[in-house]
């Protein structure tokens, strides 16, 4: 009788519909990089400091710009989250301004010669930190920083980058 009432249960269940499992959702994507910051002007730009190589208007409240290298795994409007580095070295002055990087969105392109980088565009006038108790430019206290995690955390069309920090971090999609 156990074979029979074995059998008779494997023809029950085996009727009813497999229990789903909860759909695994692919982690982020994450990028080692060297971080380093520049200013929207003439000197560390093109000739036209105010446009980005996407054709986005340079706005220092959410813009970064990636090297080549990673243009196919950051196309422009990619939103990305960084993360300062686990081993902070003298060059690097990441936790001064991380109050001030928040979320960017990729919209510029850096020179050919820079590989596995993000740079993060900066106010020429109003991005100023403290340090060794001077005022000093967030680009120049960033300085190059290795070691650095950035992480896709979003899409934007690239014609509708958002203006502040806080209509960009409406659009992550974490």
């Amino acid at each position: 009788m156990t074979i029979l009432g074995a059998l008779m249960g494997f023809l029950l269940l085996s009727g009813l519909p497999a229990r789903a499992s909860a759909p695994s959702v692919p982690p982020l994507p994450n990028y080692a990089v060297t971080l380093t910051a520049y200013n929207a002007v003439p000197e560390q730009t093109d000739d036209d400091p105010f446009t980005t190589a996407s054709g986005a208007f340079s706005n220092p409240e959410v813009v970064a710009a990636r090297s080549r290298d990673l243009a196919e795994e950051l196309p422009f409007g990619t939103i990305i989250e960084i993360s300062g580095p686990r081993v902070p070295s003298d060059s690097c002055g990441y936790k001064i301004v991380e109050p001030i990087v928040g979320y960017r969105v990729i919209a510029d392109t850096m020179n050919a010669r820079y590989t596995d980088r993000i740079d993060i565009l900066f106010h020429t006038d109003s991005n100023y930190v403290m340090k060794e108790g001077r005022v000093k430019n967030a680009g120049t206290v960033l300085g190059i920083c290795t070691g650095v995690t950035v992480r896709v955390v979003g899409h934007v069309d690239i014609s509708r980058i958002p203006k502040t920090q806080k209509e960009l971090a409406s659009l992550v999609t974490l």
